[in-house]
């Protein structure tokens, strides 16, 4: 199992109730998970409303306007959906969005 920390800011934290920062626990094993399998386990625990879905992912991948980083680097960086995720790994999604 790989434990890692996922965080919702930039009024992103509406897909989980208002938490921004979560826990989770991937099964797998070192080496073998990616950043898709986070972004799938996400989408199916960490988000509280199905409906709510679209507003992290489009087209099987997270959704354009989230800044995505990975251990405070950008995920364009690290392979974007194919990072292999390590325990101990923080995953910052952050929404650039804003209405007005």
């Amino acid at each position: 199992m790989i434990k890692v920390k996922v965080e919702f800011l930039g009024g992103l934290d509406v897909v989980s109730n208002g938490v921004r920062e979560h826990k989770v626990t991937l099964e797998g094993e070192e080496g073998q998970v990616t950043m898709k399998d986070l972004i799938d386990h996400v989408a199916k625990t960490v988000i509280c409303d199905a409906r709510d879905i679209p507003v992290f992912i489009q087209d099987d991948t997270v959704r354009a306007g989230i800044l995505v980083l990975i251990n405070d680097t950008d995920w364009e960086l690290e392979g974007m959906e194919d990072y292999v995720v390590e325990s101990g790994d923080v995953f910052t999604f952050t929404s650039t969005l804003h209405g007005g």
